[in-house]
């Protein structure tokens, strides 16, 4: 993952603590002043608020976490995995298709750069140069053929 979504991650996890740990009491406590907190909608809203907070907080440590895990001595050299850049033929439309394999926070189809996560994604890795894949979409089967691959360590030497 790249230094940016580290980076943007530390931010969100920073923003969420300070409006769990600082924000959020001082709405409950604003709540909890008008009085019965079983009829209390700022009480409630500010308890589900909370809840969200907090599993969001949760998610995004997971995620960070998971991102400081990347060992770049594990990702194969010679198949596609996490920060490969494949050259496909897309059989259907004979129209070659450049993809970068990311993280889903660095996914952005517009610019080719496709989650791991993703149908096509989870259906490339572990494939290598001149694998034949079908990949099973929302859309339907699509069919490519590897044409070229730039591993992560191609390309940061």
């Amino acid at each position: 993952m790249s230094n940016s979504v580290i980076k943007q991650l530390e931010t969100e996890i920073k923003e969420l603590e300070h409006e769990l740990h600082h924000v959020l009491p001082k709405e409950l406590e604003r709540a909890r002043a008008l009085g019965d907190l079983r009829e209390n909608a700022e009480y409630q809203a500010a308890k589900e608020r909370k809840d969200y907070l907090m599993l969001r907080l949760g998610q995004m440590k997971k995620r960070l976490a998971d991102a400081s895990m990347v060992n770049l001595n594990r990702i194969p050299r010679n198949e596609i995995a996490f920060g490969s850049t494949v050259t496909l033929k897309d059989l259907q439309r004979n129209a070659e298709v450049v993809y970068t394999l990311v993280s889903a926070e660095e996914a952005d189809v517009s610019q080719g750069k496709i989650s791991i996560s993703s149908p096509i994604g989870r259906s490339l890795l572990g494939r290598k140069l001149g694998d034949a894949i079908e990949v099973r979409t929302p859309a339907g089967v699509r069919e490519f053929e590897v044409l070229h691959l730039v591993t992560i360590h191609d390309s940061n030497p």
